[in-house]
């Protein structure tokens, strides 16, 4: 039957580029609404939400491609019934934070620094993320109680030179409380370093006001470490909240994870390391995806992450190569995985283009 001239369109099928929504989509009725999901696929889908917190903020939205059932972004972002399937090696906690969790929000893994998880809400629901099952709408934060507590314990122990802000999304809480903890961690002497771990600034830059920076900064050493995986999450909205930051002075780095679909080739992520520099951001880290439950089909084997860095070596600039890294399945850290250039012998070494060459030291 051939429609009429009064049937409206199928959002699915247009070509026309999608108003973003204007506020962030938290279901799977509101990912329908605006064309991210068919409605056909809505009961599989539902039981993927009900299970791992759904969020994709106007800005994600209005970046992923309809048109395109493998669009990047929807990719990081978009609920898949095959979350819902998890493998024999897959865990709950798969770099093992509960083990070394000696108060409610405090992750001391290494010797001279602490995670303190201030809140386990963000402002994006990453479908790849470690702490999906911890994070998500109601999850809350610390407490009160519960801040002084973490607060003690990191005063406590004089090796702590470093504190960094994780959860959940830091930059979800409101300036006065973010100027609170910041300030109190910068009145502990040995205290050194605050480091901001976020996705914020790429995914809702509009949260990055004057207020948030002036909330930052502090006599101490302060970083801010911006999650993106894709080079279009770098928008000029985008760009211009992580000047912000840099313009007051407060320097930034990168971490990435390494996703089938998203990045895992060398165009791609050589692409969005560059666009890190160019935003004065230097590439730091790129995780290999971690054991996180209903994930592998995301997850990239370790033979092709080191195959990717090797094509970022020689051909994209020093300054755009991050160093890639697995975090040990268990609470054992993190260690660099990259390529080795040098054989055995120690006499013979490869170049970026793949020909070796005598050594003699």
């Amino acid at each position: 039957m051939e429609s009429s001239a009064t049937e409206p369109a199928n959002p699915m099928n247009s070509t026309e580029p999608m108003k973003p929504p204007a506020t962030t989509l938290r279901s799977v009725d509101d990912l329908c609404d605006h064309a991210l999901v068919p409605s056909e696929r809505m009961p599989e889908l539902a039981e993927v939400a009900a299970r791992y917190a759904v969020a994709i903020t106007p800005a994600m939205a209005g970046l992923i491609d309809r048109s395109n059932p493998q669009d990047p972004i929807a990719q990081q972002f978009v609920p898949d019934a095959r979350e819902l399937e998890t493998r024999p090696q897959e865990r709950s906690d798969p770099i093992g934070d509960e083990a070394f969790s000696p108060v409610e929000g405090v992750v001391h893994r290494y010797p001279d620094r602490v995670l303190l998880k201030l809140v386990n809400a963000c402002a994006v629901y990453c479908r790849f993320c470690f702490r999906r099952e911890t994070v998500g709408p109601g999850r809350g934060g610390l407490s009160a109680n519960a801040l002084a507590a973490a607060l003690d314990y990191i005063r406590s122990r004089p090796e702590i030179w470093e504190v960094v802000l994780s959860g959940g999304d830091p930059l979800v809480l409101s300036p006065r409380r973010l100027k609170d903890v910041v300030t109190r961690l910068a009145a502990i002497a040995h205290v050194k370093v605050i480091r901001v771990h976020t996705r914020v600034p790429g995914v809702a830059p509009e949260r990055v006001t004057s207020a948030l920076v002036r909330a930052l900064r502090t006599e101490k050493a302060t970083f801010v470490v911006l999650h993106a995986n894709h080079p279009r999450e770098l928008t000029e909205r985008a760009r211009a909240a992580c000047a912000r930051f840099v313009d007051a002075g407060i320097p930034m780095l990168s971490q990435s994870v390494l996703l089938r679909g998203v990045n895992d080739d060398a165009e791609t992520l050589g692409a969005l390391m560059r666009a890190f520099v160019e935003c004065r951001i230097k590439p730091y880290y790129l995780h290999h995806a971690d054991l996180a439950p209903g994930t592998a089909h995301l997850r990239t084997t370790v033979a092709e992450g080191q195959a990717l860095m090797r094509a970022l070596r020689g051909r994209y600039s020093g300054l755009c190569q991050p160093a890639y890294m697995l975090d040990i399945p268990g609470g054992y850290g993190k260690s660099p995985i990259g390529p080795n250039y040098l054989r055995e012998d120690g006499v013979e070494i490869e170049d970026f283009r793949g020909e070796r060459h005598r050594y003699q030291p």
